[in-house]
């Protein structure tokens, strides 16, 4: 029984084996597993994301807690319950 799945072979179409075929697919659904939990990851991360660009630069910031430490912390804390940290 053929698999009904072709591919170029020295210039010759040839049919994949089944043992190709399978083959064919698990690296198909490995792709596909690999990319889920990539998304999976970069959702998780977006907390973190989501605070640096908030807290913005590092020069910035350091001029705000020359010039008021307290409102420089009150901003941060603000950020923060903005973005919580997932537990």
């Amino acid at each position: 029984m053929g698999t009904n799945v072709f591919v170029m072979r020295n210039g010759l179409r040839t049919e994949l084996t089944e043992e190709e075929n399978a083959a064919v697919i698990a690296a198909a659904e490995q792709v596909a597993a690999d990319g889920a939990s990539q998304e999976a990851a970069w959702e998780a991360d977006a907390w973190r994301r989501n605070r640096i660009e908030a807290y913005g630069p590092l020069a910035d910031q350091l001029d705000e807690q020359y010039h008021d430490f307290d409102a420089w912390k009150a901003r941060i804390a603000a950020v923060k319950a903005q973005f919580p940290k997932p537990a």
